[in-house]
């Protein structure tokens, strides 16, 4: 399976247009409420939705991830990755090898 990945530049999540027209809606569902506890905020996300019917999943990832780790130049050089034209650092697929290791 082949991933394209593409990412918005750093600060500029208000170009994200599923980011930019939900949270205007969560904020009206929210407001007045006091944000107590992760369940009361998630109950609150959960329970918006927009004129157009569309729905909102949330939940709450409490997975501890490893920070700092490192991949090696050798195995950034082993990927199948083909950067596109329009900014290449932030754009680009993710090929299987044709070997098929990874």
């Amino acid at each position: 399976m082949s991933v394209t990945v593409c990412h918005y530049p750093s600060g500029a999540s208000k170009w994200n247009p599923i980011e930019h027209r939900l949270f205007s809606q969560i904020s009206r569902n929210w407001a007045g409420h006091p944000l107590r506890s992760l369940d009361t905020m998630l109950a609150l996300i959960r329970g918006t939705t927009t004129t157009t019917r569309l729905q909102i999943k949330a939940i709450l990832d409490t997975t501890v991830y490893a920070k700092g780790i490192k991949i090696s130049l050798q195995d950034m050089a082993a990927l199948n990755m083909r950067r596109r034209r329009l900014c290449p650092n932030l754009n680009y697929t993710i090929r299987p090898n044709k070997s098929g290791n990874s």
